[in-house]
Parts: C-alpha cells; sequence; structure tokens
C-alpha cells in the first residue's frame, strides 16, 4: 500500500512538472519573442529552471534557486545568437528538398538552443558551491568586455562601411567568442592559474572558432545564406562543452545537455509544423506567436524532464558553510535587474516611436530618464539586499522554499507586466494571442507554483555508477526521433500544401536550392 502511494505522488510530481515547467518556458519564449536575442532567451530559461527546482521537492536544490535561474537563463540564452526566421520561411516555401532542407535545419538549431540550456539548467545540481563561484568573477568581466564591445562598435562601426564590411564576418557574432577567450586568457596571466570555470569558457569559445572556421569560412557550408552564421559558431561551442564534461567526469552534465538537445530540436520543428497546419483554418491571428510559445512549451518539457530524470540521480549538493555569500546576492541581482534592464530598456523607443512619451522631457531624453529611475529602482533593491544579508528583513520568508518562490515570482510578474507595457502603446486584436495568453498562463503558473509547491522531502538518491548506458540510449533514441520526424515534417507539409506556397502573410518567400533559390534575399 505504502508503496502504491510513493508511485502515484511521484507520478503526480511528474506532470505537475511537466505542466508549470513547460507553461514557464513558454511564457518567457512569448515574451522573448518581443525583445529578441540573447538576452530576450535569458528569460524562459530562468522562468523553468526555477519552476522546476520549486517542483523537485530536493531541499539541497531549493537552496540554490537563485544559482539555477542565473545560469539556467545564460544556458538558453546562447542559442539566441542563432538566425532561423529564414529556415522557418523554408518550410512555408512550397518547394519540396527546401520544406525537408528546413525541418532538418529547425531541428538542428532547436538542438543547439536546448543542448545550451540544459546544461546551464543542471550546471548547480552537479558543482561544488565553489566551483559555482569560480564562475562570477570572469563571467562578468566577459559581460563588461562585450558591453564595451556593442558600444564601440555602436559608435563608430554601424556608420563606417569600412569597419562595418570588416566586423561584418557572416554577419556572426565572432568578437564576443574572441573577447571571451582575451578575458579569459588574461585573467590566467595575471593569477598565474585556471579555474575549472575558466576551462569550460575557453572550451566553449574555442570550440565556437573551430565550428565558425570550418563551415562557413573553410567549407563555404551556409545555413541560410545572406544571413548570420552563427550556427556553425555555436555547434562548435555544444561540441566543445561535451567535450570538457566528458573529459571531466561530468557525464550527467552530457546527459542534460543531449535530453533538452534533442527535445529542443523536436520542438521547434514540431512547432512549425503546427503553425503551417493551423494557418489552414483560414483563421487571422498572430500564427508566428503560437508558434513561439507553442516551442516554448516543448522546450519546458524538455527541461522538467531532465530534472525528473536528474532527481534522484544528481549527487546530492551541500551549501554548509554558506561561502560566497556574495554570488548569491549576484544571481538575485542578475536575474531582477540585469536581465530585466537589458530587456526592458528597449521599450522605451516604442513609445516614443508611437507618441506616447515625448523623446526629450525637461533635461533628459525619455531612454535617459527610464535609465534614471531603473538606476534609483536598483540602488534601492541593492541597499535592502545588503541589509537583508546582515539582518534579514521581515518581508522575506524564513525557509528556503518561500524565498525561492517569492524570487520566481517576482521576476515573472516583472517580465509579464513589462512586457505588457511594451506592447500596450499599439496594441490590436491580434496582441491579445500574445499578451492575453502569456497574462492567462501567469495567472495560471502563480496558481499552480503556490498549491504545488508545499514543501521539500528526504528520498533516495542513488548517482549512477556511470552514465553511459543512459547516453548511449539517448544518442539512439535522439537521432531515430530526429530522422522520424523530420520526414513526417516533410511529408505532412507536402500532403497539405503540394507546391504551394504558404503565404507571404506567413513568412517571406525563401528557397533553398534549384533555379528559383533565393540566396541573396536579406
Amino acid at each position: 500500500m505504502e508503496q502504491a502511494q510513493t508511485e502515484a505522488a511521484i507520478v503526480g510530481v511528474r506532470w505537475r512538472m511537466l505542466l508549470l515547467v513547460g507553461l514557464s518556458l513558454s511564457i518567457g519564449w512569448g515574451i522573448r519573442g518581443n525583445f529578441g536575442h540573447e538576452w530576450g532567451a535569458a528569460i524562459p530559461g530562468a522562468l523553468a529552471a526555477m519552476a522546476a527546482v520549486l517542483l523537485s521537492q530536493r531541499d539541497d536544490w531549493i537552496r540554490r534557486i537563485a544559482y539555477f535561474g542565473m545560469f539556467g537563463a545564460i544556458g538558453w540564452s546562447f542559442g539566441g545568437s542563432i538566425s532561423y526566421m529564414q529556415v522557418i520561411a523554408y518550410t512555408h516555401s512550397g518547394h519540396s528538398l527546401s520544406v525537408w532542407y528546413g525541418f532538418v535545419c529547425l531541428f538542428l538549431i532547436g538542438f543547439l538552443w536546448g543542448a545550451g540550456g540544459g546544461a546551464g539548467t543542471a550546471l548547480p545540481a552537479f558543482l561544488s558551491r565553489e566551483r559555482l563561484a569560480e564562475f562570477f568573477v570572469p563571467l562578468t568581466a566577459i559581460f563588461l568586455a562585450w558591453w564595451g564591445d556593442s558600444l564601440f562598435e555602436g559608435r563608430f562601426v554601424e556608420d563606417n562601411p569600412v569597419l562595418s564590411r570588416w566586423f561584418d564576418w557572416y554577419d556572426s557574432d565572432w568578437t564576443s567568442a574572441l573577447l571571451a577567450i582575451a578575458v579569459v586568457l588574461l585573467r590566467a596571466a595575471i593569477r598565474r592559474r585556471l579555474d575549472q570555470a575558466e576551462r569550460l569558457i575557453l572550451y566553449m569559445a574555442v570550440g565556437w572558432w573551430v565550428g565558425f572556421l570550418l563551415f562557413p569560412v573553410a567549407l563555404h557550408i551556409r545555413m541560410t545564406p545572406p544571413r548570420g552564421d552563427n550556427w556553425a559558431g555555436s555547434l562548435g561551442m555544444v561540441a566543445g562543452m561535451l567535450l570538457y564534461f566528458q573529459r571531466h567526469n561530468l557525464q550527467g552534465l552530457t546527459y542534460a545537455t543531449l535530453i533538452t538537445g534533442f527535445v529542443g530540436g523536436l520542438g521547434f520543428a514540431s512547432a512549425t509544423l503546427f503553425k503551417l497546419i493551423e494557418i489552414t483554418s483560414g483563421l487571422e491571428t498572430n500564427w508566428h506567436s503560437i508558434l513561439e510559445q507553442s516551442y516554448g512549451f516543448i522546450n519546458g518539457l524538455g527541461v522538467a524532464i531532465l530534472m525528473e530524470r536528474l532527481r534522484p540521480r544528481a549527487p546530492r549538493v551541500s551549501d554548509d558553510p554558506p561561502t560566497h555569500r556574495w554570488t548569491e546576492a549576484f544571481a538575485v541581482s542578475f536575474l531582477l535587474l540585469l536581465i530585466t534592464y537589458i530587456n526592458l530598456q528597449k521599450e522605451v523607443k516604442d513609445w516614443t516611436g508611437a507618441k506616447a512619451m515625448p523623446e526629450t522631457l525637461y533635461f533628459l531624453t525619455a531612454h535617459g530618464w527610464f535609465d534614471l529611475f531603473y538606476f534609483l529602482t536598483a540602488l534601492t533593491f541593492l541597499w535592502l539586499l545588503r541589509e537583508h544579508l546582515r539582518r534579514p528583513l521581515p518581508c522575506v520568508p524564513p525557509t528556503w522554499l518561500g524565498k525561492g518562490q517569492m524570487l520566481y515570482l517576482v521576476f515573472l510578474w516583472w517580465v509579464v507586466i513589462g512586457n505588457f507595457m511594451k506592447a500596450l502603446v499599439s496594441f490590436a486584436p491580434q496582441r491579445l494571442v500574445t499578451e492575453g495568453a502569456i497574462y492567462v498562463n501567469a495567472l495560471l503558473c502563480t496558481l499552480l507554483l503556490l498549491l504545488w509547491a508545499r514543501g521539500t522531502k528526504r528520498f533516495e538518491i542513488t548517482p549512477p555508477a556511470s552514465y553511459t548506458p543512459l547516453l548511449r540510449r539517448t544518442l539512439a533514441l535522439g537521432f531515430a526521433v530526429m530522422a522520424v520526424s523530420t520526414f513526417l515534417d516533410w511529408g505532412l507539409v507536402r500532403a497539405i500544401y503540394g507546391d504551394r506556397f504558404a503565404g507571404s502573410r506567413y513568412a517571406g518567400l525563401h528557397i533553398r536550392f534549384g533555379p528559383r533559390a533565393t540566396l541573396d534575399k536579406k
């Protein structure tokens, strides 16, 4: 009887985990579509990681909720550099080979996006507190270097035709990969040693260069010419990351990378198929947002499956004594201040463009006022955070579960309300599919989290002697899913559309092969 109750409880946790994490990542992905790129992709990564941890019932994971949120955000952010709209357009083209090619490329892009996301999400489940703390200083230095590079390119490169051509190397992020290597090597030269965190960063950055120099540069293999080729760098980066994990006996992280990678590949291709089926209804709505939120939900299922698989397998981690306490404050600030600011500051252009706000108010531009008020908000938050570390504030829950719920909900509603403010100045009926769905799902996530995440419990944790059998099964199943799903996606689209273009309202006409190929079309 007791065993049956235990099995029922496990099943209950699993479907609850699938629903809450799926909705969390779906919300974040819908918001990401409005802000774009790497920092936009950090939002769903943070939400999904925190939701999964809060339902895990593992007290050691919940204690690290801020770490999971931060590294989950960083892991999912890497895929935001990959160009994919033209790949989606291939599946809409009505050209048979281009349709198949589009679904294969979507699976690859989804794999690369999910692989980084899974690795980042699982990192705090395997590394000691000291190893996690090693990431914070080099990551901060790299972020500052990237910020400086963006300022330099914005001021001196964008309006200079000569420099623009030189920097625009296959429209890739080669400067970011180069700066990451330079920062790590400079720190190593000063300190005369390399931490394990810096070694991982080097593996990833050097891997990025290997992939980029091999495919578009040496072999002239380009996924969507003339669009960017960050996919090649990302492929090398994931390969470098996996090589590091295998060399340093972190097979659990390899396992995490593969699970979310294959689910992500299946999700991106499937969500595009769903869109192509849905538009045959003749209804006029924001089908691309539905694609994004569907893809986000499937990615969330991947994170949920990963964390459920790791829950009884990942070794117990300890934060006693709580050394490097500043890293916890950093992680919380990274989530609530940095991610939100970098995304939400883009709204000012929407507000002024829609004439909802003057471009200049008194002695400051609208953006200047936004920065000033965000700075004051950050100053207030950091002051209170410092005081809380010295003497806990009464408004902060005393338990780690309560703290984790508070962090998740504050971040969730911060980005949901901020996203609505972006759309409000030019709202249209079709925006209900985006902002309306996001708002309702956020209410549902709030309800489910507070009702379901009620506590922790001790259960048997049995790390496997070797992950090799799991890795072999995951690889075999993943490649089989890739082959079957891309063939079925192609076959269903061909059966529905034949040689007919799905329509310019849903994607531009892009053909990859043949005499009608649009290889020079932006």
